[in-house]
């Protein structure tokens, strides 16, 4: 069921990503992650898979919060911009808990860290996403990120620019801009997260088993509709 839902989803990868982003270049020499394991508070965990969640992390936020640390260099700096990055494509349990780590795995191919940089610009986070999540999921990174990527290079994004300087801003009014933006998919259908002071960081966008946008389960829920929420739209933190 797993491998058959990627299928219908897997066509030909796209180039780059580089769709989503303002301007991605990658490096002549790729980074090379280290491996990336279980442990006793992130341990092996083999469960039924109930659905999926794509994760997308807001960079402006990012970079300001980390653009300073050696591994934010690709996203952060190099003369790099990028709106929304992919975090990942998780499975969800059939309940509260998730399958993660499911097989030992190697590092993955320099070729597929590369052409997925433009959509997840981390070798290091490439590596966590396969080893963590991919492995419950697929036989390959190749196949895995391939699913990956398509849906996140499907996805249209709202003015994030208009949209961060609107007064009495909610995680709800980013919702239905979002969904404004993507016709079948609706604002229940995603979570949106912030930090402590209220700045945007993520949407988690919700599928079923076979990879269509779902209206997320009650206890998968974000930010309540109504909570203020602030998108950072400036530099690093300096």
């Amino acid at each position: 069921m797993i491998r058959a839902a990627l299928a219908l989803i897997v066509g030909a990868i796209p180039a780059i990503a580089q769709a989503q982003a303002y301007r991605c270049a990658v490096p002549q020499q790729v980074p090379r992650p280290r491996a990336d394991v279980p442990s006793a508070s992130q341990p092996k965990r083999v469960l039924p898979i109930g659905g999926y969640t794509l994760a997308l992390t807001w960079a402006a936020q990012f970079c300001h919060e980390n653009g300073r640390e050696a591994g934010a260099a690709l996203e952060c700096g190099r003369g790099n911009r990028f709106g929304f990055t992919l975090h990942g494509l998780w499975p969800d349990g059939e309940g509260a808990s998730w399958p993660q780590y499911c097989r030992a795995t190697g590092i993955v191919p320099p070729a597929v860290i590369r052409r997925q940089l433009c959509a997840t610009p981390s070798a290091q986070l490439i590596q966590h996403e396969w080893a963590k999540h991919g492995t419950c999921m697929s036989a390959t990174p190749e196949a895995y990120f391939a699913a990956a990527t398509r849906l996140y290079g499907d996805l249209r994004y709202p003015d994030m620019g208009a949209l961060s300087r609107r007064r009495a801003l909610t995680a709800g009014d980013v919702a239905r801009a979002l969904a404004a933006a993507n016709p079948g998919i609706a604002p229940g259908m995603m979570r949106i997260t912030a930090n402590r002071q209220g700045w945007l960081e993520e949407v988690w966008l919700c599928l079923d088993k076979r990879l269509r946008y779902a209206t997320c389960p009650a206890h998968q829920r974000g930010l309540a509709v109504d909570t203020p929420i602030k998108v950072w739209r400036g530099g690093l933190r300096r």
